[in-house]
Parts: structure tokens; C-alpha cells; sequence
């Protein structure tokens, strides 16, 4: 029977597998490091938050697929958490570290990209459900969409703790992988492989229905009088939703190819020189998720703005600022794009002239 390890230190592990490049997380790289790892989770935590409450406050996106983009936010949220973890316990520190603290570091990021990546599958499945149908919302009720985002963090949980649970190499030293010191390389070719598999589904989804949605706007607006901005909104949420996925699988391929080839003990690949670029990268798309968000959404946008600024403003102030004019909220509805099945079909939101204005604009 192979000897087990779980009351060494995490020195003892990074010894075994040779492990080095912990001693160059000193100096100025790791102050750049740490740095721009402070700068993003500052951001992430304010701007997800926005999001939100954007969300929660504005009664336009009291939509399944609004709640599951707040979720997603959540996850980013999260996945600030995790960083923030990380920062305090990398470095020479790692090598200090209990064998169940490290768990907990890498849990933490595991369930944070689990979540996120389960999100954006079950965002797919919405988008297809409501899609097909030519609806800009799905039926989902609110207890599903409640069920949902439930099963999604206990997915996410229950994959983040996959290796505490057992599926390390804490009982077999010749396993352990270069990257992750008491992760089997078996199971990181098994996460990386399953993550990038998951990722060419969603992108073979979201590209057929974004195909479709194009295609059959195409053919409503020949028999549709509405303006432009009308036919184009269901093309312009698939965009919105597609920038989502494209960010996120450009900000994580790299990483779960470098774990990938750690997996298969690529010892030639160099992996050690740009695993902490790569995690950078990853952090980087729970900063680009928020801008994307606001940066498509015009209604999204107008709700943060308008909760920033109410926050320095006295109450009068705040009383003023919530009259919105009818006009600028038909505007508001129409680019957010929450009636497109009325304003493809029946032609009925806002008036021709508003919506002719915001088309030109």
C-alpha cells in the first residue's frame, strides 16, 4: 500500500515534483503581480456588484435571462474572492501552506470557472429555448430559474471539491502534476479536456442560433414595417451574449491548455514560465464581463449610471432624477431589446419616429 501524506507541508510536495518557480514569485514580479491582481478585484467587486443591483432595482429585467446574467456576474464576483485568496497565499507563502488551505485555494478558482462556465451553458440553453421561438424571453418561471441558478453553484461547488474528496495524488507522489503539486495529472487532463470540450459545444450553440435569429429576422423585416434598430435588437442580444462566451473562452483556453499538457507531463513545454500570465488572463474576464455588459446594453448602462450617481446626490436630487421622460424609457425598452417578439411582429413598441431616431443615431 502507498504512503500517504496529508500531514506534510505544501514544501514537501513542491520538493517532490520539482517545483521551483514558487521562489520567483519575489520581487518585482510579484509586486507587478499583485498590483494589477489588486487593481482587478477592486474592479470586479464594484462592478459586478453594479450589475447586479442593476438587475434587482430595474423592473425591465425581472427576466429569466436577466437573472441568469446576474448570476454570471455573481460568479465573476466570486471569482474575485478566490483571487484575493490566492494573492494572500502565493508567492513564498505557498510553500507554508496545509495541504486543506491549499485545497482551498485552488477550490476557490475551480468553483469560480465552473460556475461561470455552467452559467453560460445554462444562458444557452434560455437563448435557444426563447430564441427558436422568435421570444426575447424564455418561459421559464421564476422557481426554475430559481432551480437553476441553485443546481449551478452546487455543480460548481461539488467540482471544486472534487480533489478534497479524493482525486488527488496525496497516496501516489509519482502522480502528482507540476502545476498543481498534490493535483493527479489524471485528473487534470480530466478538467481540462471536459472544460474545452464544453467550450467547442457552446460556441457550436451559440453560432446556430445566432445563424438562425439573423437568418429569420431577415425574412421578418421584408414583411415588417418597423425602423431598423426594431429588427435588429433579437441580432443585437445574440451579439451581446456571443462577446460574453468569446471573451470567456479566449480569457481560460490558455490556462486549460497549459493544465492540459502539465496533465500529460509535458516536461519540454516551458509551462512554468506563463502559467501566472495565464491566470492573469483569466482574472482578466471577470473585468471584461461588466464592460461588455453596460458597453451593449443601453438600459443596463443607464441603470448603473443613474445608481452611481444617485449615491452622491441628496434625496430631492434622487427624487428628480428617477422622473425619466416616457420617451427616453420607450428608447431605453426598445435597445435593451425586452419586447422584440411585439416590435418584430405586431410593430407596438415605442413610436415609429422615437425608434427611426435611435436607428439613425
Amino acid at each position: 500500500m502507498n504512503e500517504c501524506y496529508y500531514d506534510k507541508r505544501m514544501d514537501f510536495f513542491y520538493n517532490k515534483t520539482n517545483t521551483d518557480t514558487v521562489d520567483e514569485w519575489t520581487g518585482p514580479k510579484l509586486i507587478v503581480v499583485l498590483c494589477f491582481g489588486t487593481f482587478f478585484c477592486f474592479f470586479i467587486f464594484i462592478s459586478n456588484s453594479l450589475v447586479i443591483a442593476a438587475v434587482v432595482k430595474n423592473k425591465r429585467f425581472h427576466f429569466p435571462f436577466y437573472y441568469l446574467l446576474a448570476n454570471l456576474a455573481a460568479a465573476d464576483f466570486f471569482a474575485g474572492i478566490a483571487y484575493v485568496f490566492l494573492m494572500f497565499n502565493t508567492g513564498p507563502v505557498s510553500k507554508t501552506l496545509t495541504v486543506n488551505r491549499w485545497f482551498l485555494r485552488q477550490g476557490l478558482l475551480d468553483t469560480s470557472l465552473t460556475a461561470s462556465l455552467v452559467n453560460l451553458l445554462v444562458i444557452a440553453v434560455e437563448r435557444h429555448m426563447s430564441i427558436m421561438r422568435m421570444k426575447i424571453h424564455s418561459n421559464l418561471t421564476k422557481k426554475r430559474v430559481t432551480f437553476l441558478i441553485i443546481s449551478i453553484w452546487a455543480i460548481a461547488i461539488f467540482m471544486g471539491a472534487v480533489p478534497t474528496l479524493g482525486w488527488n495524488c496525496l497516496c501516489d507522489i509519482t502522480a502528482c502534476s507540476s502545476l498543481a503539486p498534490i493535483y493527479s495529472r489524471s485528473y487534470l487532463v480530466f478538467w481540462s479536456v471536459l472544460n474545452l470540450v464544453v467550450f467547442f459545444i457552446m460556441v457550436v450553440v451559440y453560432i446556430r442560433i445566432y445563424m438562425y435569429v439573423q437568418r429569420k429576422t431577415n425574412v421578418l423585416s421584408s414583411h415588417t414595417s418597423g425602423s431598423i434598430s426594431r429588427r435588429r435588437t433579437p441580432v443585437k442580444l445574440m451579439k451581446t451574449v456571443m462577446t460574453l462566451l468569446g471573451a470567456f473562452v479566449v480569457c481560460w483556453t490558455p490556462g486549460l491548455v497549459v493544465l492540459l499538457l502539465d496533465g500529460l507531463n509535458c516536461t519540454y513545454c516551458g509551462i512554468q514560465n506563463v502559467k501566472r500570465w495565464f491566470l492573469l488572463l483569466a482574472l482578466l474576464n471577470s473585468v471584461m464581463n461588466p464592460i461588455i455588459y453596460s458597453y451593449k446594453d443601453d438600459e443596463m448602462w443607464g441603470t448603473m449610471k443613474r445608481m452611481i450617481c444617485c449615491s452622491s446626490e441628496d434625496k430631492s436630487q434622487d427624487r428628480r432624477s428617477s422622473r425619466i421622460p416616457s420617451t427616453v424609457l420607450c428608447r431605453s425598452t426598445d435597445t435593451s431589446g425586452h419586447y422584440i417578439e411585439d416590435g418584430i411582429i405586431q410593430g407596438t413598441i415605442c413610436g415609429k419616429g422615437d425608434l427611426g431616431d435611435k436607428g439613425n443615431s
